[in-house]
């Protein structure tokens, strides 16, 4: 078992940054790719950005990219996402998930590929 829990949500203008943490403990952290996935109210839950167990590689939505930076810690169990320039259309809960390592490379961004999820961090930016 993998267990996740978010921080870093709340409230920001149009054009504000927020970072995001995700804190894992359980399993060896470093054994897991780790996703950054959002839901807008009345939405569907979407990939946002993903982050290889090594952390030599990430993924990002095309929504997000350019805005959007995904790194990780494994040293202390972290996973970050810098949110800037943030616009309404990123209102939304942010969840963290867990992958195992051995998932193969195409699926990374995959909901179902997930094997675990923190319980999301909610994310308001105002116009």
């Amino acid at each position: 078992q993998v267990q996740l829990v978010e921080s870093g949500g709340g409230l920001v203008q149009d054009g504000g940054s927020l970072r995001l943490s995700c804190t894992a403990s359980g399993r060896t952290f470093s054994r897991y790719n780790m996703g950054w996935f959002r839901q807008a109210p009345g939405k569907e839950r979407e990939f946002a950005a993903a982050i290889r167990w090594t952390g030599g590689r990430t993924y990002y939505a095309d929504s997000v990219k350019g805005r959007f930076t995904i790194s990780r810690d494994n040293a202390n169990n972290t996973v970050y996402l810098q949110m800037n320039s943030l616009k309404p259309e990123d209102t939304a809960v942010y969840y963290c998930a867990a992958q195992s390592a051995l998932t193969s490379l195409g699926l990374i961004k995959l909901m179902r590929k997930y094997d675990y999820w923190g319980q999301g961090t909610q994310v308001t930016v105002s116009s």
